[in-house]
């Protein structure tokens, strides 16, 4: 299968790339720059220049493939207005390729978080919220899910807060960076809130999977460990960056600081059964153990 992805050289987009292509599919990947053309050449992949919103490089890229993988999003959490216009340019590149799509039966694979659900650990089949900081998000892959009835095999990995390699990436990774800028590995409230967390090579394989096997209309959980204290995590990375463990006021995280009080445990115990997927690669505060000082 020909396959085209979008932020395929990202810490989660360069792992799925890697696993196509070793699974003897062949891939095109969206480049937004020079650099981003020669890591995707590099990697095995065919560049195609433009970027996220440029939806004409997108709508060809779909034409062009036997499936494609949405990854890319600008990450730009800087406030509430940067972080809005992150999403609703996401949300139209992906309803330009699901209508480049539309009555051609070729899978489409997009992208986005688990949700949290009050009081228990979410499923496969509860719903994704649709206010709050990212609700835009799942007002937009709710649609591409959609598009099953329009001869679309749309599915959805959903990706925990933290998507991890090598102690990079996801939120455990912003706690380290804002660790390192501010001298004080912190967490919000209690820290007893837990996130689920993923090894990128582990989210690569389920993506693989959901692209070759999933029906449509159809999400699934990236979810390997299915939730760690925020305490605990905080306490890994000040302990290898030799920095204090403290509560830090909810407004550190700026857009995302309720986000990141949250406490979101989630589940792929249907995703393991339905798709065979079997997570091996070490846990996130396994892997958070590589962090340097």
């Amino acid at each position: 299968m020909h396959v085209f992805v979008t932020g395929g050289t990202g810490l989660i987009g360069s792992a799925v790339v890697a696993e196509l292509l070793s699974s003897g599919h062949t891939v095109t990947t969206l480049a937004r720059s020079d650099a981003s053309a020669v890591a995707a050449e590099k990697a095995g992949a065919t560049p195609l220049r433009g970027h996220l919103g440029d939806l004409e490089a997108l709508r060809a890229g779909a034409a062009n493939a036997d499936g494609v993988i949405h990854l890319a999003f600008r990450n730009d959490f800087s406030g509430p207005d940067a972080l809005a216009a992150a999403v609703a340019e996401e949300s139209a590149a992906m309803a330009a390729l699901g209508e480049e799509l539309v009555g051609s039966d070729r899978p489409y694979v997009t992208v986005s978080g688990t949700p949290w659900i009050p009081g228990r650990t979410s499923t496969e089949q509860d719903p994704l919220p649709t206010d709050g900081p990212v609700g835009g998000r799942g007002r937009a892959v709710t649609a591409v899910l959609g598009l099953a009835s329009r001869g679309v095999r749309s599915t959805a990995v959903r990706m925990p807060r933290t998507v991890h390699n090598e102690g990079n990436g996801g939120f455990a990774g912003l706690l380290t960076d804002i660790a390192r800028r501010t001298g004080i590995s912190g967490y919000a409230g209690d820290g007893t809130q837990r996130w689920p967390a993923v090894h990128a090579l582990d989210a690569a394989v389920l993506f693989r999977l959901a692209l070759e096997q999933a029906e449509p209309g159809t999400s699934w959980h990236a979810v390997a460990d299915e939730g760690d204290r925020v305490r605990d995590i905080a306490a890994v990375i000040g302990r290898r960056l030799n920095l204090p463990v403290e509560a830090v006021p909810e407004e550190t995280y700026g857009p995302l600081g309720p986000i990141f009080a949250a406490d979101q445990p989630s589940s792929s115990a249907h995703t393991r059964e339905a798709l065979g997927w079997k997570p091996t690669h070490p846990s996130l505060l396994e892997d958070l153990e590589h962090l340097q000082q």
